[in-house]
């Protein structure tokens, strides 16, 4: 895939892959596909008493992948064969396969025509609603998905065990996060490490929102209330790049330190981050890193 799209410079779009699985459409970020292919000629290989979620193991261009189930995922019913198409995709630095049905098209949106879906609970799949061509297309939670059947390749309190504990709790951090299960295991993970103090949103809008408002308050002391963005990229109504960008050009909120904790953070795509002058980036799921990095940022 083309690393070299969207969200440069918090351009507020992005691009989507839109495929099928069980005859309902779903949305993928592109930069998190590395490549679409038919599914392998040699098959699947079967794996002993395997996760129902597993299809088994498939071999492109030498590496062996694991091939997740969409299928079994959404509808939870087993069936004989697996689709016909397999997204490869990378994220918290894991690549895992996925089997699909068939696939539509790319399309550019913007972030804010991304709806916000009910179900905002930890089980939900979707993180996200998009109207196209008078149907509906859900964008998936792949973190949630692979992290469900590995937790361990997603953030754990398991992380904080190299996380030296202290009172953190006079420090007041600002947090955005689209995933229901993210934004609750990064307040678990935090309150352990010793932080009290978190303002937790579920979009770059609502968190700046509430920056603009500190800022209206209280001028140049809103870092009384805000000493530091921790934000996600990818995000309904506004992106992680998007807020970033809004807040380092502002000539007030420009001071609070901005670090992007994101499954999209990589060797490709890191300039995406610098260029909207965060302060730091780190990839999903390493919190214990996260935590080393405020105490950096803030001269703890």
């Amino acid at each position: 895939m083309n690393d070299n799209i969207l969200l440069e410079s918090g351009t507020g779009e992005l691009e989507i892959i839109e495929f099928v699985v069980n005859g309902n459409h779903y949305a993928i970020n592109v930069v998190k596909v590395k490549e679409i292919i038919g599914m392998p000629t040699n098959g699947v290989t079967k794996l002993p008493d395997p996760k129902p979620e597993i299809a088994g193991l498939i071999l492109c261009r030498d590496e062996i992948l694991t091939l997740v189930d969409l299928k079994y995922i959404i509808t939870k019913q087993m069936r004989g064969n697996v689709g016909s198409k397999v997204i490869i995709c990378e994220f918290n630095k894991v690549k895992v396969a996925f089997s699909i049905d068939d696939v539509v098209g790319v399309h550019r949106i913007k972030w804010n025509e991304i709806r916000k879906p009910d179900d905002l609970s930890d089980n939900s799949l979707s993180v996200g609603n998009i109207l196209l061509g008078g149907k509906v297309l859900i964008m998936l939670d792949f973190e949630k998905i692979v992290t469900d059947i590995c937790p361990s390749a997603g953030i754990s309190e398991d992380r904080l065990v190299k996380v030296e504990y202290k009172d953190r709790s006079n420090i007041k951090l600002v947090l955005a996060d689209d995933s229901a299960l993210i934004r609750r295991l990064l307040k678990e993970t935090l309150t352990k490490a010793g932080f009290k103090n978190l303002r937790i949103f579920d979009n770059g809008q609502q968190a700046l929102d509430f920056l603009n408002e500190l800022k209206e308050s209280k001028g140049e002391d809103f870092d009384q209330d805000a000493q530091m963005l921790i934000t996600d990229i990818e995000m309904p109504q506004m992106d992680g790049l998007t807020l970033t960008r809004k807040i380092k050009e502002d000539p007030i909120l420009k001071k609070l330190p901005v670090v992007i904790f994101s499954s999209l953070i990589t060797n490709e795509l890191r300039h995406k981050g610098e260029s909207v002058k965060a302060d730091a980036q780190l990839s999903k799921p390493e919190v214990e890193e996260l935590v080393d990095t405020i105490d950096k940022l803030l001269n703890m």
